[in-house]
């Protein structure tokens, strides 16, 4: 079965960027280039694990992963913030909002299909 990844990122050359290694590794992949279009194409898509910016124009991601976590669709996606914010502090405030991953921009990309599987993997047994 091939997973669908829904990545909710601004910038065009990080958009790109994601939607072809995700590609080349197998997965189907819908790009949102803000956050309310993010929760159209999640609620619509239902896609296995969403790749979410923290900083998007109008609504950051905070805010879209509030919006994700109180719908009942969408409730149990798992979200793995991919963000320039490196600040001191910056993974503990995206871990302590209910993110289920941080993953530092730019993007490693072993690192970040390494966490893609373990967050599908955590998500089939949590779904039986």
């Amino acid at each position: 079965m091939t997973a669908h990844v829904l990545v909710v990122e601004d910038d065009p050359l990080s958009q790109r960027l994601m939607r072809d290694v995700l590609q080349v590794h197998g997965y189907d992949t819908v790009v949102a280039g803000s956050a309310e279009a993010g929760l159209l194409s999640a609620k619509s898509h239902r896609p296995d694990v969403v790749l979410m910016d923290i900083r998007l124009p109008g609504m950051d991601g905070f805010a879209a992963l509030a919006a994700l976590r109180a719908e009942a669709a969408t409730v149990d996606i798992p979200v793995l913030a991919v963000t320039a914010s490196v600040m001191m502090g910056e993974r503990e405030k995206i871990m302590a909002a209910g993110f289920d991953g941080y993953h530092p921009k730019p993007i490693q990309i072993s690192r970040l299909l390494a966490e893609i599987a373990q967050l599908l993997a955590a998500g089939r047994q949590s779904r039986g």
